[in-house]
């Protein structure tokens, strides 16, 4: 049986959206100071904490779209409060729940060019998944968990994992 890509991407990315969502739902309603988190990063030479749910929303969509060839839906990128966090994280979600699965037909074997200021990553679709979109997105909501977890938000790793299926 062939790698169904779908299966491997939108279902992962969705699961992993609906669990950030519900982190900064969790940090708010145990009344830590929103502003305070906003400016949370784990080191100078990282992002902080806005970035890290940018990064995660826009690699799940961005990724979806590369492999089904759809433009995606952007974002002004200036998100300010947990609210403007939970509406990119909603354009994502929608975003990816409207794109069929048999959009990913022959997604596999789809060439993705990936550019970057000093380069440029040429994949195919699968190897794009696997090796650099994956890996990516888990980064990011890895690292937003960290964020609200060192600022003391009791969370931990069934928060992380989000809902099943």
């Amino acid at each position: 049986m062939a790698l169904d890509l779908y299966d491997v991407s939108a279902p992962a990315f969705l699961r992993g959206l609906k669990a950030l969502s519900a982190l900064l739902d969790k940090a708010l309603a145990q009344g830590f100071d929103e502003a305070a988190l906003m400016q949370a990063q784990l080191a100078p030479d990282m992002r902080p904490l806005p970035n890290q749910v940018r990064m995660a929303a826009f690699s799940a969509r961005g990724c979806v779209a590369r492999l089904t060839g759809l433009d995606w839906p952007v974002t002004d990128d200036n998100e300010a409060t947990f609210a403007e966090l939970q509406a990119t994280i909603a354009l994502s979600i929608a975003f990816i729940e409207s794109v069929p699965r048999e959009a990913f037909v022959g997604a596999e074997d789809r060439d993705v060019v990936l550019k970057f200021p000093n380069g440029q990553f040429d994949f195919k679709g699968a190897q794009y998944l696997t090796g650099f979109a994956l890996p990516n997105f888990y980064f990011h909501v890895t690292t937003a968990y960290a964020l609200l977890r060192a600022a003391g938000v009791e969370i931990g790793k069934r928060d992380y994992l989000g809902a099943p299926g």
